[in-house]
């Protein structure tokens, strides 16, 4: 005697729907551009109580060779990864460092004090730290009991 399949005519709808999709996505939607994203430096941005904390891993940059800027709630960060000519002929095995110029545009998440702020370079890693505006600091407000 043979197994009965009961036919779902739901699930295969389901099914199809998730196919097409699926096709529509990889059809209409760009791939990342893996060569540009890679010559961006990598970023990490947090906030204090006082401060929006940004650091920029930029190996084998000097500290002279980064621009930085502020416009409204716009950080960028400019710079070029320059290759070292020591290298006198060029049979690469393998290559993974990328070299070019570079701009980084960062939205930053509250209003800052530009005119306070303040970069460090050190081993690679700048970090950059953007006093808040005194309108978005937290305050504090105490109770008082009658």
């Amino acid at each position: 005697m043979s197994d009965l399949i009961r036919w779902e005519p739901m699930h295969e709808m389901i099914s199809l729907r998730e196919a097409m999709d699926r096709l529509f996505n990889d059809a209409f939607t760009r791939p990342l551009d893996i060569g540009r994203s890679l010559q961006m430096p990598s970023v990490d941005m947090y906030q204090t109580d006082d401060d929006v904390i940004v650091r920029a891993t930029l190996p084998g940059i000097k500290a002279e060779d980064v621009h930085i800027s502020v416009t409204g709630d716009m950080l960028t960060l400019k710079g070029e990864f320059k290759e070292k000519g020591d290298v006198k002929e060029k049979a690469f095995h393998i290559r993974e460092q990328h070299y070019g110029s570079f701009e980084r545009k960062l939205s930053l998440p509250t209003n800052v004090v530009a005119d306070k702020a303040r970069a460090e370079f050190e081993d690679g890693i700048l970090t950059i730290t953007l006093p808040k505006a005194e309108e978005v600091k937290p305050r504090t407000i105490t109770v008082k009991a009658k």
